[in-house]
C-alpha cells in the first residue's frame, strides 16, 4: 500500500514544506510558511487536508555529535501544537543535520541569484531533503 507524505523543516521564522509523490516515492518542495504573517498550525492543518494525507514527517535538528540542542526543543514543542490540534496524526521524526546546508549548496549550484530569493526557496528544498532521506531509509 502507497502512502503519502508531507514534510516540515521547522524555524522559528519560517517552516519549509515539501510532499511525496501518491507513490512515497519522491519528494517535492511545496512553499515556505512565513510564521510571522499565517497561523502555522492552521496552515499545516489546510495542507495536509489538501494533500490528502495525515502522515507528516519533521526534521529534528541536532549538532554534529548527535545531541539536541534548544532548536529541538522547540520543534518539540511545535509538534506537540500538531497533535493537539490535527486528529489521527501520524508524525515521523527525522534527523535533519545539514539538511539546510545541503540545501543552500544545491541553491548555489543552481544559480539562484539574490539572498532573498534564496531564503523564500531554501527552507522547501531543505523539507524536501529530510522527506527523501525518510523515504530511502523506508524502501
Amino acid at each position: 500500500m502507497y502512502k503519502k507524505y508531507v514534510s516540515l523543516d521547522v524555524g522559528d521564522v519560517r517552516i519549509g514544506v515539501a510532499k511525496s509523490d501518491i507513490m512515497g516515492i519522491i519528494a517535492t518542495p511545496l512553499e515556505v510558511i512565513d510564521r510571522r504573517k499565517t497561523k502555522a498550525v492552521k496552515r499545516v492543518q489546510e495542507i495536509l487536508r489538501e494533500q490528502n494525507t495525515n502522515a507528516l514527517v519533521v526534521g529534528i535538528p541536532k549538532s554534529l555529535d548527535g545531541t539536541e540542542k534548544r532548536q529541538a526543543e522547540k520543534v518539540r514543542e511545535f509538534i506537540e501544537k500538531l497533535k493537539n490540534e490535527i486528529d489521527n496524526l501520524e508524525i515521523y521524526e527525522v534527523d535533519e543535520r545539514l539538511t539546510t546546508v545541503s540545501a543552500d549548496r544545491i541553491l548555489n549550484e543552481t544559480n539562484r541569484k539574490g539572498a532573498l530569493e534564496k531564503r523564500k526557496v531554501v527552507d522547501k528544498v531543505a523539507a524536501a531533503i529530510i522527506l527523501q532521506s525518510f523515504l530511502e531509509q523506508k524502501r
